[in-house]
């Protein structure tokens, strides 16, 4: 076995259906005294709520939510929501060390990351620390009932790639591996029975209990192409998040693919399929999913400016980043081409 570190970020974390009635309890715990009107039935009073959450969390609302906050002088956060709003939540207790409860109602798996992006003047930076770490998460089954099919499988797709960068991560380690693998296998047994029955209650709790185990991963390791990829045509074109990285990631696999032999067996493993980029294409392709970059927005003229900022300061990639490559992988996903492994 391969030496190895592994930290656990400190997060108290709840599972289950209905576990949104634990909200009170874990709010004191947090000391958290004035939350959301949710709470008012237990006799904690609301400092406000503020809905202008956006992608990518853009600095102007960051600073209208903050100003609120400071206001109505606000001593704890609860988000409930998915990426954006999770996103804001970090963004407002990064610059007061408010203490966080999250409610995620999405796949996306902020929650679980002391990792926040944030976005100025149309260019997106991110930063690791633990002051944005939610101190609680509540997964309550019930809340992504609603969540329309579609989005249900890009945020799961979402899901996923965290899991799949960190099988080859620089910083991985063997139970990082197992999340990872078991964290796939959950998402991919469930997405495609959700588009089909968005209410199907045994299928929402794997895949909510697969979105955990990939958030995890995420919060715990290094991520590579894939997320920088995401990062750079997120902040740069303001694309949808969860479909961006739905679009990309069978292609940054495919790029990786000769330098991993070992997360390729594993994600083939969880994909149920002898060849793991051929087991993702035919996933998104029972997910009906989007699979063109031009199909969100993207200009087509918007591919060499995005092969050039994806090879500045890239992130570590088990694969050393060619321009030449990357502005394939990002042609072949604008194009919507279905991903081989053939760089």
């Amino acid at each position: 076995m391969r030496p190895f570190v592994y930290n656990a970020n400190p997060a108290r974390v709840i599972f289950g259906s209905g576990t949104i009635k634990q909200l009170p309890d874990e709010s004191n715990r947090s000391h958290a005294v004035h939350v959301e009107t949710l709470l008012s039935s237990a006799g904690i009073e609301s400092a406000g709520q503020f809905n202008g959450a956006t992608m990518h969390t853009p600095l102007d609302v960051t600073e209208k939510c903050l100003e609120i906050a400071n206001e109505r002088k606000a001593d704890g956060i609860i988000s409930i929501g998915g990426g954006s709003t999770i996103g804001l939540g970090k963004a407002i207790a990064l610059r007061t060390d408010m203490p966080q409860i999250v409610v995620p109602t999405t796949y996306a798996g902020s929650e679980m990351t002391p990792i926040i992006g944030q976005t100025e003047n149309g260019a997106k930076t991110t930063q690791n620390t633990l002051k944005v770490l939610p101190e609680v998460v509540i997964y309550d089954i019930d809340f992504t009932l609603s969540l329309p099919s579609g989005l249900s499988a890009t945020s799961g797709i979402n899901a996923i790639a965290h899991a799949v960068e960190a099988l080859y991560s620089q910083t991985g380690n063997p139970v990082i591996d197992l999340m990872a693998e078991e964290g796939i296998r959950a998402l991919s047994r469930a997405l495609p029975v959700i588009v089909e029955n968005k209410e199907d209650l045994e299928a929402r709790s794997d895949a909510l209990y697969g979105a955990w185990l990939c958030a995890t991963c995420l919060g715990l390791v290094g991520m590579s192409v894939h997320h920088k990829l995401c990062h750079v045509l997120g902040g740069t074109f303001n694309l949808p998040h969860a479909e961006t990285h739905t679009i990309v990631l069978p292609h940054a696999l495919a790029y990786n693919a000769p330098k991993v032999p070992d997360a390729m067996a594993k994600l083939a493993r969880a994909f149920d399929n002898e060849d793991a980029v051929e087991g993702l294409n035919v996933l998104l392709s029972k997910l009906k999913v989007k699979r063109g970059l031009k199909e969100v927005g993207m200009p087509e003229d918007g591919i060499d400016k995005a092969a050039d900022l994806a090879v500045k300061n890239p992130y570590w990639n088990p694969r050393p980043i060619k321009r030449e490559g990357i502005r394939e992988v990002i042609r072949r996903a604008w194009a919507g081409e279905p991903a081989r492994s053939d760089f």
